[in-house]
């Protein structure tokens, strides 16, 4: 990516400061986890976030807070328009498999006291027994996802208790949500946990109330258009 993209919101700024707003732009990009302000000037300050926002936007993403720190993820109207395009469309094995961790791993332990906090981390690995066992994918099928989420950062391979695990105790522990989660914006954290309820209890009551809520919006949505009242 060149410099000279954001030439035009850097101008007004001197050397040493614009070194320190593509020094936080680079890095909200391109961390895995997110950034602490205390590295990062301007991310410190407001008036800096909201240069390192123009950069971003000017790529289609946004900043997102994580208390402290900051990453960077797509905007929401981006997101929909790759959601739209079949080329990033993940295989439907993908799809299944993740939805299984985060199942297993999130929303199981969530609603047994054990996640207290609005996050998708978790320390309660799904394990790869499980999968197997709730999934009617072949182990190559089920493996061979695996590979691809790992490698997209969508899911981490960790020890029982949340613990990093590498290659070689691949037996042990299991899945959780990678560090992409980081970079959901709150929009579309909410599409997700819907996403999710309605996929491990479509005849819940709360699956219920996400489905009339959306028929609901997309009433409002076509009367707008129309411009009824």
């Amino acid at each position: 990516m060149s410099i000279e993209l954001f030439e035009a919101v850097l101008r007004p700024y001197d050397e040493k400061r614009r070194a320190e707003l593509v020094a936080a732009f680079m890095a909200v990009e391109h961390a895995a986890e997110p950034v602490g302000e205390v590295g990062f000037p301007a991310l410190r300050e407001p008036s800096q976030r909201r240069v390192i926002e123009e950069m971003l936007a000017l790529v289609g993403r946004t900043l997102i807070r994580s208390g402290t720190s900051w990453i960077s993820g797509y905007r929401d109207d981006v997101a929909r328009e790759l959601a739209a395009e079949p080329q990033c469309v993940p295989p439907e094995e993908d799809r299944a498999v993740l939805t299984l961790i985060l199942i297993h791993s999130v929303a199981i332990p969530r609603a047994d006291g054990l996640i207290t906090d609005d996050t998708w981390l978790s320390p309660h690995p799904a394990p790869v027994e499980e999968l197997r066992r709730r999934s009617q994918l072949t182990v190559g099928e089920i493996e061979s996802a695996l590979r691809r989420l790992r490698a997209a950062g969508l899911v981490a391979h960790v020890r029982a208790g949340g613990v990093s695990a590498d290659s070689a105790t691949e037996t042990a522990g299991g899945y959780v949500p990678g560090p992409q989660f980081h970079r959901l914006t709150e929009a579309a954290r909410r599409r997700l946990q819907e996403e999710l309820i309605l996929a491990a209890g479509p005849d819940s009551p709360l699956a219920a109330a996400v489905r009339a809520r959306r028929r609901n919006q997309t009433r409002d949505t076509v009367r707008d258009i129309r411009g009824d009242t």
